[in-house]
């Protein structure tokens, strides 16, 4: 089905809209989304998708329908995984909580850019070259295959010192300094115009998007060659990620089987690639040229049926198997650990108390689980540091109990609650001691002063 110019033109204004919307009322003002604001709009965003969905399904028929609905599916679970590498990116460049929906955001913006013109690039190339099929293919396979070997590799020190390789290069040709000021992408630092980590990131984030749009675009030409489905498939499954970010934080380091089942949908959509070029071949050394026949043509509505059926296993898998309960507890051990932390005199002790219980009984089962393990548990922000916090500031409470007085306080260089009852916080919002962060806002109040002198001296400098 040919779609005119206008439902094109249509089409891209209201994606224009969604984004300046997106920029305008929910990241020009930094805040940190809770968790109800983004279940709202990822909601929102899913329901715009499905609703479009069925529109085309209305106006376009049974056949483009299943297209747009098993691309959508498909880009939709390769972005969550797209996530996970958002999240290490921010954690290396230490991006303040408030300001990652912004990082979010551009990173979505430059990807819709970004897929755009591969998309544009590969209708071309399946128009005028017959191989393209076969190009496209053997891409996903060795994507499938790479993730697959990626799973069996243990992280290494050297590993984790490469996750850093870039943020050195850009440094080496580009002057930067690593305090951000605020939102700012530059500053003035020793009178010179520096890049902020602000910046790092957002170029860290779009060179990754490029990366992933090598498998991204193939895998959507596997299960449709219509340009406008391409498209719209590929910009809805973006559009809402960044709500979907922050909405499944605690939850994407459960999906621990994902990448294979991931793998699984690339193979297969590069054998119907390949399968699809047979049957299409103008190879000369291919069957002399002629069409290949003898394999079989896979329908669309089989696509999809795999694709959900490996998606729903791989989720349920990764929910109930040992090594997803593993980090599930881990997890939930941090976060116990966090909020006994945190608790104040306001708090019943009854609370407390039950907060306690759950937390021991998590760090029992963090305790036994298998060595192979070890891993989740190191790599759980310091979740092993966080219990024994836990512990001494209860025994210190035990104490206070057993001579009748208020339990509130703090074990001397652990004090984490501020004199107005809140809680002290780093910009990654995890837990720290008052006297940390009465450091860490001395030192950011003595840059900023620094950087508004710089600022003075440049300008002035420029008069002269």
């Amino acid at each position: 089905m040919t779609v005119s110019p206008l439902i094109w033109a249509l089409t891209i204004v209201g994606v224009l809209g969604l984004l300046a919307f997106d920029y305008f009322f929910h990241v020009r003002k930094a805040h940190i989304p809770t968790i109800r604001e983004a279940a709202i709009w990822s909601a929102i965003y899913v329901g715009i998708a499905l609703l479009f969905g069925v529109g085309v399904l209305v106006f376009g028929g049974g056949a483009m329908g299943g297209e747009y609905f098993a691309g959508y599916v498909t880009e939709k679970a390769l972005s969550v995984d797209n996530l996970f590498v958002f999240l290490v990116i921010m954690a290396t460049f230490a991006v303040p909580r408030e300001d990652q929906q912004k990082v979010l955001l551009f990173g979505i913006t430059f990807a819709i850019i970004a897929r755009s013109g591969m998309i544009a690039i590969g209708a071309v190339a399946i128009e005028k070259l017959s191989f393209t099929f076969y190009f496209f293919g053997a891409i996903l396979l060795f994507t499938a295959v790479k993730m697959i070997i990626d799973e069996f590799k243990d992280d290494s020190p050297e590993d984790e010192e490469k996750e850093g390789f870039f943020v050195r290069v850009v440094k080496r040709f580009l002057p930067a300094t690593d305090e951000y000021d605020g939102d700012k992408l530059f500053t003035i630092e020793n009178g010179k115009r520096v890049l902020t980590p602000m910046l790092l990131v957002m170029i860290a984030i779009g060179a990754t998007d490029l990366l992933f749009a090598l498998d991204s675009i193939p895998a959507i030409f596997g299960l449709t060659q219509n340009t406008y489905i391409v498209f719209t498939a590929t910009v809805f499954s973006l559009l809402g990620l960044r709500q979907l970010y922050f909405l499944i934080d605690g939850l994407l380091d459960r999906l621990v089987y994902l990448s294979y089942g991931l793998s699984l949908i690339l193979a297969f959509i590069g054998v119907k690639l390949v399968f699809h070029a047979l049957h299409e071949n103008e190879l000369g050394f291919i069957n002399g040229g002629e069409p290949v026949h003898a394999v079989p043509e896979i329908t669309t509505a089989f696509s999809l049926t795999v694709i959900i059926t490996v998606l729903t296993i791989t989720v349920i898998a990764s929910l109930i198997s040992p090594k997803g309960r593993a980090q599930a507890t881990v997890n939930n051990a941090h976060r116990e650990a966090q909020a006994y932390i945190e608790m104040t005199y306001a708090d019943f002790e009854q609370r407390r108390d039950a907060t306690y219980d759950r937390m021991i009984a998590n760090e029992k089962i963090v305790d036994s689980l298998p060595a192979k393990y070890e891993d989740i548990v190191v790599a759980e922000k310091n979740v092993r540091e966080l219990l024994a916090d836990a512990h001494r500031i209860h025994d210190r409470r035990v104490e206070f109990n057993e001579r009748g007085e208020r339990s509130d306080e703090q074990p001397e260089g652990l004090e984490v609650t501020r004199a107005d009852g809140s809680v002290a916080t780093d910009p990654s919002g995890n837990v720290i001691t008052v006297a940390e962060e009465e450091q860490a806002l001395a030192a950011k109040e003595a840059k900023r002063l620094e950087r508004e002198q710089a600022r003075a001296d440049h300008a002035a400098s420029r008069k002269r």
